[in-house]
């Protein structure tokens, strides 16, 4: 498990840390994105790299653990995360340049995916304290 779920967060907060630059930079100044859009787009990064990190520490806490299975199941709800949640944000942040303003029904993806970052950090707090 440590190594799979490792690369996925190392290369998933490389990524935030990219999409936090694109956003700082490209976004704003060369595309002039509104302020509230850019705010949608970085909160999409921010919580992708919490998230990030949160994957490293439980395959980290796997070495050290009997209860493999609710970590796993923790890292993939995180993931899942990243993916519905951050993703979502970033096309909602984006969605103008792209010319798909009518398509906000993608907004109704982004709550499934902070669902699932409740439930991953849920399901490692019952690992943690589980015998």
């Amino acid at each position: 498990m440590l190594k799979k779920w490792l690369a996925f967060g190392a290369v998933s907060g490389l990524l935030a840390v990219a999409l936090g630059a694109l956003a700082a930079h490209a976004l704003r100044e060369k595309f002039h994105l509104e302020a509230d859009r850019l705010a949608v787009f970085e909160t999409g990064a921010r919580y992708q790299m919490y998230h990030s990190l949160a994957i490293i520490a439980v395959a980290i806490f796997s070495n050290f653990s009997e209860q493999k299975k609710l970590l796993r199941i923790s890292a993939a709800l995180f993931a899942a995360g990243i993916i519905l949640f951050s993703c979502s944000l970033y096309f909602l942040g984006t969605r103008s340049l792209f010319g798909m303003e009518e398509a906000r029904w993608i907004g109704a993806v982004t709550p499934f995916g902070g669902i699932s970052f409740m439930a991953g950090w849920g399901i490692l707090a019952w690992a943690a304290l589980k015998k």
